[in-house]
């Protein structure tokens, strides 16, 4: 039996992670679980699994939670909160194995505890890779504790990696399905509005990752988590753009052998993978391999796309320029989904960030949220001077 910690459990990685519990009672069971703001789901989680520690993200509703589970007679549950009660969570010694999935910088302390004590990562959230990827993975070697990706391209690279030595591997190939603008014309994309970014063709996520999916932001912090977590070059890591996302990404050998993994387009699937590594337990997760009939891949355009070139030039700088760039993000795209600034604002408000951004490698967890409020504070001095010589975008 192994017990999981879930940060994040009342996000979409996190339900799915329970979800992989509930399927496999002999094999997992939930230790403890940060769920955020969500009371409602927090409290039916709390009754449903009975974690040791739950943490909620502030005072109040860890407050109203506990409120709830004492009128419900629901015993033997910790309810904390903020980032200590986060920690609590992942580093709780009844925990085997750590999912974390809360989104953005808010769970890249516990992760970096939940690594200092020994415990096994999945990995789903790649912006803790992003901004602190050089300190969690040097953390992770010293303590030999594996990052395991849940991320569908990187867990398809873990898995194909599995075939060859590292020394033999030439290059990584991550499949990105192009956006709902893969085919607009450049000329249009001054007037792109927020509906039409939210239509992601192929998959159903959070408002920020859609956003970013529809920018290759999101490929593009692929691409530094990819070269953190697989120790690879940025040169050596390439982005193919492939409409039906059934193939999760590639990996190519010296010899000219390239392995892809396949698989349906659901997470459960690499969350299994990573919660049962190395083994793999049969599940009903199959795929119809009439998908098949046709497979796409394309280059992507960097100059309609210019954020995947910002990605690589803040992978090759590294520390404080990747910290940067997923900063400037968060904040650009929560301008443009406040609709204070237009779609093409997002990687300009980037690359003007990127600009003032220093040449340092923090060394502690510290020093990287520190640099990180420094590029979220020029992110909304852009912004603000954005919106006020730009027209906003309407629906």
């Amino acid at each position: 039996m192994k017990r999981i910690a879930i940060l994040g459990s009342t996000g979409s990685i996190g339900q799915s992670t329970l979800s992989i519990i509930e399927s496999f009672p002999d094999r997992y069971a939930v230790a403890s679980l940060a769920a955020g703001q969500n009371v409602e789901e927090a409290f039916r989680q709390a009754v449903h699994w009975r974690p040791a520690v739950l943490s909620m993200a502030t005072a109040e509703p860890a407050d109203q939670l506990s409120k709830r589970l004492r009128e419900a007679g629901v015993t033997g549950v910790e309810v904390v909160h903020g980032s200590e009660g986060t920690v609590r969570v992942a580093t709780l010694p009844e925990a085997d194995f750590v999912v974390s999935a809360i989104v953005g910088v808010a769970g890249l302390e516990a992760t970096y505890a939940a690594v200092l004590a020994g415990k096994p990562i999945g990995l789903a959230n790649k912006e803790a890779m992003v901004a602190a990827g050089e300190i969690l993975t040097a953390a992770a070697r010293e303590k030999n504790v594996p990052l395991l990706p849940i991320d569908s391209e990187h867990n398809a690279v873990h898995q194909c990696m599995r075939a060859g030595e590292r020394g033999e591997i030439k290059r990584i190939w991550l499949t990105a399905s192009g956006g709902p603008f893969r085919n607009k014309p450049l000329a249009e994309f001054e007037s792109i509005t927020v509906e039409q970014a939210l239509k992601h063709p192929t998959w159903v996520m959070g408002r920020r990752i859609t956003i970013d999916s529809a920018t290759l932001l999101n490929k593009g912090l692929e691409i530094i988590e990819a070269c953190r977590l697989f120790d690879m070059p940025p040169s050596q890591v390439k982005v193919t753009v492939h409409p039906e996302s059934t193939v999760h990404s590639l990996v190519e050998y010296v010899d000219g052998s390239i392995l892809a993994q396949i698989s349906v387009t659901d997470m459960r699937l690499p969350i299994l993978y990573a919660m049962a590594y190395p083994e793999r337990p049969v599940s009903d997760l199959t795929f119809d391999m009439t998908a098949l009939s046709q497979l796409n891949f394309q280059p992507p355009d960097f100059e309609r796309f210019p954020c995947l070139r910002l990605a690589y030039e803040a992978a090759e700088a590294g520390g404080a320029h990747t910290i940067a760039l997923n900063a400037a993000d968060e904040i650009a795209v929560a301008a443009f989904l406040e609709r204070a600034i237009p779609f093409t604002a997002i990687p300009r408000t980037i690359e003007a960030v990127l600009e003032e951004t220093p040449e340092t490698h923090p060394t502690t967890i510290a020093e990287v949220l520190a640099l990180d409020a420094e590029a979220r504070e020029a992110a909304r001095r852009i912004v603000a001077t954005a919106g006020r010589t730009s027209a906003p975008i309407g629906a």
